[in-house]
């Protein structure tokens, strides 16, 4: 059996000398290297910035999804949109396990997983497009996948319906991370706060800033806006156009006395928002980019233009435990698990 990279290096078909992410096509042969996991697809969860750039291309129509779905992964050897770059993950079967990770993973053959890497480095292979569910950016199908020996993996919760799991794995960053942001007392705004990611955040932010912090969701649409106020996620919610920098400044400026936030979290998944983040921040603020339509570019030049001296953390959808911090939210809190099935399940 062949010997492989713990990064997968060893499938990267050009351009050779890159890591399977940045790389432009990888190989997508599903026999195994020896420190390879085999897994068996059953569901595609694609990231919503990707997702929504699909179906606007394909004008909502189902055959055109699967069609552009299938020639991603047919020129790229894995899930990676060309447009926005990103992938989602997956949800499977753990079918065949390398010899060289024996005792270095708790996996066996037949547990039913998620992979919490990108699709946009995970080799793949789609024989069939069984379904779509466009609502929820959900695609079964049948095909084969490749995890590296260095790709995290969540083992599917026994009490937790596998399409929500998936739902809430898949953005699973976001809350982890804002839960590590979030201090007590703090002025949070979460841009974008009525979608999969946002409400999750809200959560967590409204758990770690307390009752002497103040949480401020800005949601696309009044129907996101009314979902939040009736759930109690955020002290305050109004509907914004997250493009338009001026208009969220000058909202945000009204409700927080002038103060503005010190943590604002951007979960929106169209391009064109980074100055609406960052002037919704204080001078020494910190953003948190989530989304993956985020331009490092128009970001780092356009505080520069407007001499702002925050800090800007690029949205690592891994951190430490955030699998668990996920999955918890779903068991604490009734309400905000209902949406969620109603929503995204």
């Amino acid at each position: 059996m062949k010997k492989g990279c713990p990064f997968g290096t060893h499938r990267v078909i050009e351009p050779k000398g890159v890591l399977p992410q940045p790389a432009t096509k990888i190989e997508n042969d599903m026999e195994i290297y020896d420190n390879e996991i085999l897994i068996n697809v059953k569901t595609l969860n694609i990231d919503s910035a990707s997702f929504t750039q699909i179906k606007e291309e394909a004008q909502g129509d189902v055959e055109k999804i699967k069609e552009i779905m299938t020639n991603i992964v047919a020129t790229r050897g894995k899930h990676q949109n060309p447009v926005t770059g990103s992938g989602g993950m997956l949800i499977g079967t753990v079918e065949k396990i390398g010899p060289a990770l024996e005792g270095k993973t708790n996996l066996k053959v037949g547990d039913k997983l998620a992979t919490l890497v990108s699709l946009s480095l995970t080799p793949l292979r789609i024989d069939k497009i069984k379904e779509v569910r466009k609502d929820i950016d959900q695609v079964d199908i049948e095909g084969k996948a490749i995890l590296f020996e260095s790709g995290i993996y969540a083992v599917m919760p026994t009490d937790i319906p596998e399409n929500l799991a998936l739902s809430v794995l898949d953005v699973a960053g976001a809350p982890a991370q804002t839960a590590k942001l979030v201090k007590p007392g703090d002025k949070v705004v979460v841009i974008g706060g009525g979608g999969k990611s946002g409400l999750l955040c809200l959560y967590e932010a409204k758990k770690r800033a307390g009752i002497t912090g103040k949480v401020i969701c800005i949601g696309h649409s009044q129907k996101s806006v009314d979902r939040v106020n009736q759930a109690n996620l955020a002290d305050v919610c109004f509907s914004a156009d997250a493009t338009n920098a001026v208009e969220i400044m000058n909202k945000v400026r009204e409700v927080t006395n002038g103060e503005m936030a010190d943590v604002v979290i951007n979960c929106v998944n169209i391009p064109n928002t980074e100055m609406a983040s960052i002037l919704a921040a204080k001078d020494d603020g910190l953003i948190y980019f989530f989304s993956m339509a985020t331009s490092f570019t128009k970001a780092a030049l356009g505080a520069e233009g407007v001499g702002r001296d925050t800090t800007m953390i690029i949205g690592n959808g891994y951190t430490k435990g955030h699998a668990e911090i996920a999955l918890q939210i779903m068991r604490e809190s009734e309400t905000l698990r209902k949406i969620y099935e109603e929503l995204y399940a």
